[in-house]
């Protein structure tokens, strides 16, 4: 008999847990669920820049010899045309001096065989001479003018080379460190100093590929319009302009320049120092959902779209951008369709579930605004 009950109530007990098993199941689990989230929206991306002076030249010798004055110091502002170094002369006045004496010998003999010209066809019409004598004479005079013309060749490029013992300032801007000083033996070629016109500077970036198109695809009109962050992290006062997109890609790098023009009225920017550009970028109607309420197998990303049974599907989604916070999404999701907002780790695919809607407004004060 003992045993009859002590069988009944392992039976009972199996039964009841049963049932709460069934109960259990039969249960759905409580997931809060949105809709995507559809605004306009902007964002900023960061990207280093080299900063340029619209005009920076290296001013070279073009001639040899020595540094005999240098009429200026570093930092200071010159203007166009202002001397700025002398380089030993004497070698190149004598060239210039010699020169000019064989233009005036070959001058003269050109002028004495063009006289026997005049008198060689007097005789030849005469008969006295014959014609060939002329045409000698004639080859003679021809020649003569050909020296004539390289002697005043030599002549110029003697005064050229005075000329460019006297260096002067291309245009007007701020003399860099000199790299020669007084007294100096310099070769054609070598590097006095730099001068640079900083009234505008130039911002050089590169954007990847994936960027670039981003940009194309935002308000071109505002995303023209970029700040700088200098080295200090303080954002450069006045604003600038994207002027000019390169023509390709580099192929090393993936990555295409971008340059941007801005004041520099306080002369703040000086050549060679560096920054971050700041884009804005604008999309309209773009679809947001949390980064939250996704979850990635292989690479891939996935969220958990609810039908109208309230029944959860896995669905692979396709994002263009990610900003703080969220995902814009591409493809894979519609606007009237709802996912699983939060806790998408304890969702299975194609269970049941007891939606709790969460709006909008909601989300973006908990995860707040892109």
């Amino acid at each position: 008999m003992k045993l009859f009950f002590l069988m009944l109530s392992v039976s009972t007990a199996l039964f009841a847990t049963s049932c709460r098993k069934e109960s259990t199941t039969a249960a759905p689990d409580t997931f809060e669920v949105m809709q995507p989230i559809v605004q306009n929206i902007s964002y900023q991306k960061e990207y280093v820049a080299e900063i340029q002076s619209v005009r920076y030249v290296e001013v070279r010798s073009r001639v040899k010899g020595y540094v005999e004055q240098v009429h200026v110091d570093e930092g200071q502002v010159v203007q166009e045309g202002q001397l700025l170094f002398t380089i030993s002369s004497k070698i190149f006045s004598y060239e210039l001096q010699k020169a000019q004496a064989a233009v005036k010998n070959a001058l003269a003999d050109l002028q004495s065989a063009q006289l026997e010209l005049t008198n060689t066809r007097s005789l030849v019409e005469k008969n006295i001479v014959s014609k060939a004598e002329l045409k000698m004479i004639e080859a003679k005079v021809d020649a003569l003018k050909a020296s004539v013309e390289e002697a005043e060749a030599h002549k110029e490029q003697a005064a050229l080379n005075v000329s460019f013992s006297k260096i002067r300032a291309p245009y007007k801007g701020i003399i860099n460190r000199l790299a020669h000083k007084l007294g100096s033996l310099i070769d054609e070629g070598d590097m006095l100093t730099s001068i640079s016109d900083n009234r505008e500077v130039f911002a050089y970036f590169n954007l990847s590929e994936a960027d670039y198109l981003n940009y194309l695809a935002s308000n071109k009109e505002e995303a023209r319009h970029v700040n700088l962050v200098l080295a200090n992290q303080t954002r450069y006062q006045h604003p600038g302009n994207i002027e000019i997109i390169e023509s390709e890609f580099d192929r090393s790098t993936g990555n295409i320049a971008f340059r941007a023009r801005f004041p520099n009225p306080d002369k703040i920017l000086k050549h060679g120092a560096n920054g971050k550009i700041i884009v804005t970028e604008q999309f309209a109607n773009a679809m947001l959902i949390p980064q939250k309420s996704t979850f990635e197998i292989q690479d891939k990303l996935y969220a958990f779209v609810m039908n109208k049974d309230s029944v959860i599907e896995q669905r692979n989604i396709v994002t263009k951008m990610r900003l703080p916070h969220y995902f814009v999404v591409e493809s894979g999701l519609k606007q009237d369709e709802t996912i699983i907002y939060e806790g998408v780790q304890n969702a299975k695919n194609g269970n049941k579930i007891l939606p709790k809607r969460v709006e909008a407004n909601t989300i973006v004060s908990a995860l707040g605004a892109n």
